[in-house]
């Protein structure tokens, strides 16, 4: 009877662990939701989102790891759940948004951690990796561009942008601050018979929380501002070559901005990287989510396995 009660509590503590919790911290100021998981003494996992998305990208990944790894997943301001502060008085840009991410990780006290890097969550999460490289413990790629001489087709437009700005150029960027503009982003290049698995709820949560007039005008500007970033993309190789940290690559080539030459390009300067090229395009946690579920599990438990204090 003894031994079944102790299983029967060990069985409550690990659902516990794994149920997805909401929270709100103060960060700067600012009201900032995150989604968090997994044992609070665990090895940290930080998941920064990328464009249009949220924390909620990350929603059914984290409870697929939090029997081991505590796993943090914040809303950028301006996105999601967290509040829009007024622009004279917050910086929504890439290196604002790095530093956001510092404070974020200095109020929650979590020390090193291992970097889900995806997306627009790739090039903050690298600015954080270049200003604190001994926080690293491993990184986990995903469809996150930081070579210029792989971009895909879909950057055309934007390159076009860049080269010419006009405000006819910004009128389309703000037009696909829109559901069907974030339709499209969602479903990309995948082929048609992946469509299926991902869900409307994507397109219309995304446009629902960022239909707001300060935050379209935010994701007009973090648009343009992918000029800047693409000056950044030789520091980012530059970090990686120095420090070396262990990388799992795990990409979806079905992707019009980040197609298969773009995640070969991690390995000039990550020779040693794990690279796995699956069936999906740039949201592998709706099409791949147990692929991607189980090569980061035994990527982290060889990388980031710690022990619990």
């Amino acid at each position: 009877m003894q031994f079944q009660q102790e299983r029967a509590g060990q069985h409550r503590s690990d659902a516990a662990d794994r149920a997805v919790r909401h929270q709100f911290v103060t960060v700067d100021g600012i009201r900032t939701f995150y989604r968090e998981a997994g044992p609070a003494d665990g090895p940290v996992v930080l998941l920064p989102h990328g464009y249009p998305c949220s924390s909620f990208q990350y929603r059914q990944l984290m409870p697929r790891l939090a029997n081991r790894w505590r796993l943090i997943a914040p809303d950028f301001p301006g996105f999601g759940h967290s509040a829009t502060p007024d622009p004279a008085e917050f910086s929504y840009t890439f290196d604002g948004y790095a530093g956001f991410l510092h404070r974020f990780t200095q109020a929650l006290e979590l020390g090193r951690t291992a970097l889900y890097l995806h997306d627009y969550g790739s090039q903050i999460g690298l600015r954080l990796a270049i200003r604190r490289p001994e926080w690293i413990a491993a990184l986990i790629i995903q469809n996150g561009d930081i070579y210029a001489d792989q971009l895909g087709p879909k950057y055309d437009g934007l390159k076009a942008y860049f080269a010419a700005p006009s405000a006819e150029g910004r009128r389309k960027l703000a037009a696909a601050v829109s559901e069907a503009g974030f339709r499209d982003e969602f479903l990309n290049d995948v082929r048609p018979e992946l469509v299926s698995r991902i869900s409307p709820d994507l397109w219309q949560l995304a446009w629902a929380q960022l239909n707001h007039p300060v935050r379209r005008e935010v994701m007009v500007a973090l648009m343009e501002g992918l000029r800047e970033n693409l000056e950044w993309f030789p520091r980012y190789q530059a970090y990686l070559r120095e420090h070396r940290p262990p990388a799992l690559i795990v990409w979806g080539p079905q992707d019009g901005y980040m197609p298969e030459g773009a995640a070969r390009a991690y390995l000039r300067d990550l020779p040693d990287a794990e690279l796995h090229l699956l069936d999906g395009g740039h949201w592998l946690l709706e099409t791949n989510l147990d692929e991607v579920a189980a090569l980061a599990r035994c990527f982290l438990e060889r990388h980031h396995a710690g022990d619990r204090t």
